[in-house]
């Protein structure tokens, strides 16, 4: 078994109020409205969007051939310093490849506009399974892709969000 932390950052044209209103506040309907080649739903299944709540994304037959859908479990969602942070608890890369997966998002405004948004998981691997720093990798650039259809819609639609 292998534990350990992968990071990405990135700087963003949109203020970081709307990124945490349409990724972490009102996922379940934004991102299959903006990605559905990527999300066919979003569903609340226990909780009003607050901590401890859980939500499945069922994935689009396109975007994955690995699994069909992710639940998470919001762990904290911190509306001040819009810090938003899950964990995998069902799906996804579970049970084959790892055993524990979660993540923390943080937007910080930047002085000048947009922000900065930082990404951070924690993962431990399956016993017997083998590192992959290739698909950790491609993990990566899928994020950074999404969060560029994700910034096109909303300085697209800057009413949205707000």
């Amino acid at each position: 078994m292998v534990t350990g932390t992968t990071t990405a950052e990135r700087v963003s044209q949109v203020e970081a109020k709307r990124l945490w209103n349409a990724t972490a506040k009102d996922s379940h309907n934004f991102l299959p409205k903006v990605l559905p080649h990527i999300f066919s739903s979003v569903t609340i299944l226990e909780g009003d969007g607050g901590v401890g709540t859980i939500k499945q994304f069922n994935f689009s037959p396109a975007a994955t051939k690995e699994f069909s859908y992710v639940k998470d479990r919001v762990d904290e969602i911190d509306e001040e310093k819009l810090v938003y942070k899950y964990t995998v608890i069902e799906g996804g890369p579970l049970g084959n490849q790892l055993i524990a997966l979660s993540y923390e998002m943080k937007f910080v405004a930047k002085e000048e506009g947009g922000c900065v948004i930082s990404r951070t998981s924690n993962y431990e691997t399956a016993p017997g399974a083998q590192f992959d720093e290739a698909k950790v990798k491609e993990v990566k650039e899928n994020m950074t892709a999404m969060f560029e259809k994700i910034e096109e819609y909303l300085l697209s639609n800057p009413s949205v969000y707000c």
